[in-house]
């Protein structure tokens, strides 16, 4: 028998299990071209893949794919998968692998080609490890170079495979659950759906959508990172409603009701502008963990009924991190919120190899170890990475730990983790459990000319994100010269929280920055108010924010910097008080909608530039008088940064509208807003009171000194 058709009755036989299986295939890459061919060719496949940088001879365009172009094919089932890692085995890419290996259905068969030594030949920690995993494999088949035919794993059959399922239209009764809960959203009542891969998700969406237009509702909005994610979503409604129709990124039913999908930043235009919620409105969300924080906080606020789904482990990035931190704020906001899990696979069967064997890969099911009682002292540890994948309960409680602190660790993480230059890891150990991890690049060191090059724009050395923006974006040449260590990721064990785990992390770097010889320890994320109390605390100084909003978070990205040098010192000095003498004229334009506590902080990092006695008077006829506060704004400027300057940030209200009238020209119906108030007439008399406020902590009267007449 020749080896595909002992791949194609192996495949047969998953059928019957409702399995799938993987397939490893080493040699030259001639022999291993050949064999995937003869597999594709020897097989009555009706929807296969072939993943390589180039089109193989014999495979049509339409089913070969490079790796970068993976996620168009979301949405989509294949039966065969065959994945090229290239002539040296180095361009296996683990999202692309992993979001692949999510598309195949039931008999279907994954053909991974390496090289022979797949490890030594990509020369990668990251490979070493695969190589090392798959070797110990027991669910894997293997078409190794020696062997003339492959040899298959031995698997137990299942009893049984027949799940009773009430609604005729899902697939298992997980997901006929989700879909009750779905048509029955309530008022302030959001539903939160979590899955692992494969479990019919964004099937259930679409059947209750289906539902919700047969009962005659109007419109239902939906919103995922791309539209090919909700594809199983049109796929089910039009099956069900088969009398409508698709229009673009809408389904119109012959009732006259809308299913409509919005991008994410098309949908918060909308909603910032109230064309779209209020009363009544529903909307679904795909994908959630893949949506910046900040977007999801918004619909919650402006959509009466409102359902979140996301993949727990998978290809979209982490759903850990997203269901442990988005609890915080719909407890907060939405206390009556509820969760439901779908744990039956629905394109596979129960006890799947290939998704176990996928998930022990990519380390999608990777989860902390467990906390350590708080009395246990923590120890700073530098990681070796070459011990770290010799050693796979440590680099699952590592990588775990990074996992649920965010929201979109993806697959590749893990490569750069273990593979990317210049990169440190540091642990905090309770015993000889992980707690807090934190993960450093160093970056900078650039010679004269080169600086003067990457500082013209003409060059853009890969791994310098910090040095180079503050060149680019500062304008400090000195930034990439210097030696500068960025922190890349910082975990705490979710109960581990609240104790100065991160604090001691960060001390700990600073220390050891510092016996290295770096000039400048600094980070670059997404300005939170608390967040920034945490660096602001640690002695880090802001010398950027960016001027739009980032993708990944929704939030502007700030960066921050603590000297570990004197020449370290006088240079993030410099770097602070550049950014200070422009953050004035950034809030009067560019970020003249940046939120009020985000501005207070900001500007209690500067000294002030001091009253004069001509502003000291003006700020007392705004505070006691009739004055026009507009006509006095420099000596209100100068005066709110001399009061945050000594006070540091504050979250009074009345403070935080003096910020956004004075810097950033507010309206007078903003200002309202904000303070809770009717008109112009009370916002101005909060105005004049924070106004006297600041005065009295800045320049209090002297002992005796009568005050002022009102």
């Amino acid at each position: 028998m020749s080896g595909d058709e002992v791949l194609n009755d192996w495949s047969c036989w998953l059928r019957t299990q409702r399995w799938r299986g993987l397939v490893w295939v080493t040699g030259t890459a001639t022999t291993r071209r050949d064999r995937g061919l003869s597999v594709w060719r020897g097989g009555d496949w009706r929807s296969p893949c072939w993943v390589a940088a180039t089109r193989p001879h014999g495979v049509e365009e339409a089913h070969w794919l490079p790796a970068d172009k993976a996620f168009t094919r979301l949405g989509s089932e294949h039966d065969l998968l065959v994945f090229d890692t290239g002539r040296d085995g180095d361009a296996f890419d683990p999202d692309a692998f992993g979001a692949l290996t999510g598309t195949l259905r039931a008999g279907a068969l994954a053909l991974l080609l390496t090289p022979e030594g797949w490890g030594q030949a990509a020369g990668s920690r990251y490979v070493a490890r695969l190589e090392r995993r798959l070797m110990a494999a027991y669910e894997a088949a293997r078409w190794l170079e020696a062997f003339t035919v492959p040899r298959l794993p031995t698997l137990a059959p299942l009893l049984s495979v027949d799940v009773p399922v009430d609604d005729a239209a899902c697939l298992t009764d997980d997901q006929a659950i989700a879909v009750a809960h779905l048509v029955r959203l309530k008022r302030r009542r959001p539903l939160v759906l979590t899955a692992d891969r494969g479990r019919g998700k964004t099937a259930a969406l679409g059947i209750a959508c289906a539902r919700l237009l047969e009962r005659g509702l109007a419109r239902v909005h939906v919103t995922a990172p791309r539209p090919a994610a909700v594809a199983a979503l049109f796929e089910r409604l039009a099956a069900l409603r088969p009398a409508g129709r698709r229009a673009g990124n809408a389904f119109v039913d012959a009732g006259g009701g809308r299913v409509e999908f919005h991008a994410p930043d098309e949908l918060s235009d909308q909603v910032a502008r109230g064309t779209i919620g209020g009363a009544g409105s529903l909307l679904l969300v795909d994908e959630a963990a893949a949506i910046p924080a900040g977007l999801l906080g918004q619909w919650l606020s402006a959509f009466p009924r409102i359902a979140f789904a996301t993949t727990v482990h998978g290809y979209e990035g982490s759903g850990r991190g997203f269901a442990l931190r988005f609890r915080e704020r719909l407890a907060r906001r939405t206390p009556q919120w509820r969760e439901f899990h779908l744990s039956s696979p629905v394109r596979w069967g129960e006890n799947d190899p290939l998704e176990r064997l996928v998930s022990d890969l990519l380390l999608l099911d990777a989860e902390p170890a467990s906390a350590t009682p708080s009395t246990l002292a923590v120890d700073p540890h530098r990681e070796s990475r070459s011990a770290l994948i010799g050693d796979e309960p440590r680099l699952r409680a590592v990588f775990g730990l990074l996992v649920q602190a965010h929201y979109r660790t993806a697959p590749g993480d893990l490569r750069r983790l273990l593979d990317a230059p210049a990169l440190h890891l540091t642990t905090l150990d309770a015993g000889k459990a992980p707690q807090a991890v934190a993960v450093y690049a160093d970056e900078g060191g650039f010679d004269v000319a080169l600086t003067e090059r990457v500082a013209r724009g003409e060059r853009r050395p890969p791994g310098h994100l910090l040095a180079q923006s503050l060149a680019a974006h500062a304008g400090s040449r000195a930034a990439l010269m210097a030696r500068v260590r960025r922190v890349q990721r910082i975990a705490v064990h979710p109960d581990r929280r609240r104790e100065g785990l991160g604090r001691r992390l960060l001390e700990a770097e600073l220390a050891e920055a510092r016996r290295d010889g770096i000039d400048l320890l600094g980070a670059s994320f997404g300005a939170e108010p608390g967040l920034m109390a945490f660096w602001q605390a640690l002695g880090f100084r802001s010398v950027r924010l960016g001027l739009s909003r980032e993708t990944a978070t929704g939030e502007h990205a700030l960066m921050v910097v603590a000297p570990a040098s004197p020449h370290g010192e006088r240079l993030a000095t410099e770097l602070a008080a550049r950014f200070q003498r422009l953050l004035p004229s950034l809030l009067a334009f560019e970020l003249r909608e940046l939120e009020p506590p985000l501005v207070v902080r900001l500007l209690a990092e500067g000294d002030g530039p001091g009253l004069n006695d001509t502003d000291r008077q003006d700020c007392l006829d705004v505070a006691f008088g009739h004055r026009e506060p507009a006509t006095a704004r420099p000596a209100l400027q100068a005066l709110l940064q001399g009061y945050l300057a000594q006070r540091g940030a504050s979250d009074d209200v009345e403070i935080l509208a003096l910020g956004g009238w004075a810097f950033q020209g507010r309206d007078w119906g903003w200002l309202a807003a904000l303070l809770g108030v009717e008109g112009r007439r009370s916002a101005m008399a909060a105005l004049r009171r924070a106004t006297g406020h600041c005065l009295a902590a800045v320049d209090p009267p002297s002992p005796g000194a009568a005050g002022p007449v009102r």
